[in-house]
């Protein structure tokens, strides 16, 4: 009797824990993750402001402002023009600065200031003249921009 009473109790131990186990639950649907969206395209880079790129001496420009021919030596009555090109966009100040220099010593023949609000690339000019005429010598453009200089050109008047 001790083995019918052992297995009886053993049959209701095994049939008691496994109607006592935690009935596994139905899993909670996770919610649909929400659409990807992919970013905006970033807009090209504008270009910051206004630089200077080459510049050109001659003595004639055309209605672009571009010089026509270019040079660096000049007769006594020529009118010496100079073409400033500009890339970007934004408003700056350009100045022209034209010297003479003779014995290491410089003295200003002029300055001129323009004002430019470009939205790409553009030219401007600057010119100086002297009806009766420049004396020979070695001059110098220097161009500014917003006061900081950029480039110069030497030239000559023979």
């Amino acid at each position: 009797m001790n083995k019918k009473y052992i297995l009886a109790t053993a049959a209701a131990l095994i049939l008691t824990l496994s109607a006592c186990g935690k009935k596994a639950e139905a899993p909670i649907p996770q919610p649909a993750p929400a659409p990807t969206v992919a970013p905006a395209p970033t807009p090209p880079p504008v270009m910051a402001g206004v630089a200077v790129g080459t510049i050109s001496l001659g003595n004639a420009i055309d209605s672009s402002k571009n010089v026509t021919q270019a040079s660096d030596s000049f007769g006594k009555k020529d009118t010496i023009y100079v073409s400033v090109n500009t890339s970007g966009a934004g408003t700056a100040t350009l100045k022209a600065k034209w010297t003479f220099r003779k014995g290491g010593q410089s003295s200003l023949v002029k300055e001129d200031l323009q004002t430019i609000s470009p939205s790409g690339p553009a030219s401007s000019e600057f010119h100086i003249s002297k009806p009766d005429g420049w004396p020979a010598g070695d001059y110098q453009v220097e161009i500014f921009l917003d006061d900081k200089p950029t480039q110069s050109k030497t030239f000559t008047v023979k």
